[in-house]
């Protein structure tokens, strides 16, 4: 097994589907000290409400159903992202539902805090971890990328 350090800086990308970007924008001006300090990245609209409303700095994306649930999942894969915070809609189908299941599924993958309701984020927010080191412990992929196919 080998492990990833999560420093005290980490990188949150921050994802809302329409009907719940009002629950994220809410938490995240709950939050807003929480966040100062690390490096925040969110799909087009919800990185736009969050920047405006909580005057922080977030880097943007396209929106998710244009692809910026792909590009978060493809920083993920690559270490770039170090939480998820996803506020997906389990009530209304989405057009770009394979994406989103991607997303998730990338995020199990490498082992990322992820929280999907406000309760979650609220722990994962307020755990120690948040703002220290933490050894996330990586699955050692070598068998499955090296197998003859």
């Amino acid at each position: 097994m080998t492990y990833k350090t999560l420093t005290p800086n980490k990188k949150i990308a921050l994802v809302a589907h329409d009907h719940r970007k009002d629950d994220l924008v809410n938490w995240a001006l709950r939050n807003r000290d929480a966040f100062l300090g690390h490096e925040l990245l969110a799909t087009g609209t919800t990185g736009k409400l969050i920047e405006e409303r909580l005057n922080i700095p977030v880097r943007k994306l396209l929106s998710g159903p244009l692809g910026g649930d792909q590009q978060i999942g493809a920083l993920i894969a690559q270490g770039e992202i170090d939480v998820l915070i996803f506020f997906w809609d389990p009530m209304e189908a989405q057009p770009h539902d394979p994406d989103v299941k991607a997303l998730l599924r990338i995020g199990i993958v490498w082992n990322i805090p992820m929280a999907c309701d406000v309760a979650t984020a609220d722990f994962l927010i307020s755990s120690p971890y948040m703002q220290g080191n933490y050894q996330a412990a990586l699955t050692d992929y070598d068998s499955y990328k090296n197998r003859i196919v």
